[in-house]
């Protein structure tokens, strides 16, 4: 089985653009791919899905135990014929940016898998073999297999590869060469999201185009073949309560194995849309209101009164709710769009959400308790990630969040039937999943 970390020097180098073409490229050739995110990245994984048609993972060694990424890269790589995994930043760039802890090299240590680094050649030829030489010593064992010239001619691939080979020792197995016409517009958090790109598929297929052309199949195979995962056996339970689960071009930010891990807890999730429709889902136990653009589709949301007043008079009475960061906005009194100009929201929570213009307390960090609610315990403490340009004007106090370099700070909202906060949580591997469908569970008996 194929199976590789993709990661390069640094943010830039066009991982997502390479990764794209390498699964598309191995659809074409039969072998069935999966794929995975290093990292918390919502994004990236939006882009493996429109290639493949299936579910990328998150694989997070912050977030979890390394166990519980090897379980999950068992669970979702048995049974495929290649498996990507596409690191985040630089290849050991980690908590803080100044670690290697939750770095796409400590993740390809911990699944013991090789990398492929993408390195993009421009303004630089044999000091590019010292940069190598540098990636390859900084640790050990340092897992680099070989190296993709991204964004870089056949020609100049063919005066490169003799050159690298010898300096550094790593095989070149290929260029992706530049493309223009396959580029992907980005925004304030990183790249569009693959719904919002209308020709993404002609992309794909000039990528895939390219990469068949250009990358020596045969010596990716020996580099990169692994003996397959065992596949890890994972039961889900009939159904016994539904949650309803905000899905549209404003809340797209989840992660498959948080989704997953509901169901393995006897929920069913309905999907709706808070732009679109005008009801919540029948015979809900839960709402979950997950990050994505609230900001962008401001005016949107607010036009549509008949949800936005179905969901504060819910979340009111009591339905078990979990609101993370785009959801937390969606919760508060209004939203300011790119614009500036304000628009009511659902009204549950007293903030008003203003942009800031900036990533406001971005970044992993710690999330502990201040007293028992729904999903956590007091003195409770959970991994989590922020990330956004908006803010609120009443961030809450029922948490303390702190990050590694000893930065504190009060946020959230949590009671009996609540999570609502900017900190995105990580379902995988905790208590979280079970607490939340038990809720959903004990407020229909409730109401029955």
């Amino acid at each position: 089985m194929l199976q590789l970390v993709l990661t390069a020097p640094r943010s830039g180098s066009g991982k997502t653009t390479a990764a794209c073409a390498l699964l598309a490229a191995l659809t074409a050739r039969g072998l069935t791919p999966c794929a995975f995110k290093s990292g918390p990245d919502y994004i990236d994984p939006m882009f493996h899905r429109a290639v493949l048609g299936v579910e990328s993972h998150n694989l997070d060694l912050f977030f979890s135990a390394p166990q519980t990424a090897r379980t999950l890269y068992a669970r979702h790589a048995a049974g495929h014929g290649a498996a990507v995994v596409e690191g985040a930043m630089g290849y050991y760039d980690g908590l803080g940016g100044v670690t290697d802890t939750a770095s796409a090299w400590q993740l390809a240590d911990t699944l013991d898998l090789p990398a492929l680094l993408v390195v993009r050649p421009k303004g630089a030829s044999l000091t590019l073999a010292a940069e190598l030489r540098g990636l390859t010593a900084f640790r050990t064992p340092h897992h680099i297999a070989g190296i993709l010239l991204n964004d870089c001619t056949q020609g100049l691939c063919a005066l490169l590869k003799p050159m690298l080979e010898k300096e550094t020792g790593l095989p070149v197995v290929g260029c992706l060469p530049p493309l223009p016409e396959a580029a992907i517009e980005s925004r304030h958090l990183g790249l569009k999201t693959a719904a919002e790109i209308d020709d993404l598929q002609h992309k794909i297929q000039l990528l895939s185009d390219a990469a068949q052309q250009t990358i020596d199949w045969p010596l990716l195979h020996i580099l990169f073949d692994r003996p397959a995962p065992a596949a890890v056996p994972c039961t889900v339970p009939p159904p016994r309560v539904r949650l309803a689960v905000a899905r549209d071009a404003a809340f797209c930010f989840t992660y498959a194995e948080t989704l997953e891990a509901l169901r393995e807890n006897g929920a069913e999730l309905c999907f709706f849309s808070p732009l679109a429709d005008t009801a919540l889902p029948d015979n809900i136990g839960g709402l979950y209101l997950p990050g994505g653009y609230p900001e962008l589709y401001a005016a949107q949301l607010a036009a549509n009164a008949p949800l936005r007043a179905a969901v504060k008079s819910a979340v009111q009475g009591g339905l078990p709710t979990v609101a993370e960061c785009g959801g937390f906005l969606y919760l508060g009194r209004t939203l300011q769009d790119a614009d500036g100009t304000p628009h009511p929201m659902a009204g549950v929570l007293p903030g008003q959400g203003f942009k800031v213009g900036r990533l406001v307390r971005f970044g992993y960090a710690r999330l502990t308790a201040r007293a028992d609610s729904m999903l956590f315990r007091a003195g409770e403490t959970l991994p989590v990630h922020e990330f956004h340009h908006w803010d609120s004007t009443e961030n809450g106090d029922a948490f303390t969040a702190a990050k590694a370099n000893g930065r504190q700070w009060a946020c959230g909202f949590a009671n009996a039937s609540l999570y609502a906060g900017f900190p995105h949580l990580y379902w995988a591997g905790t208590p979280l999943p079970k607490r939340f469908a038990a809720a959903a569970e004990h407020y229909i008996k409730e109401i029955s």
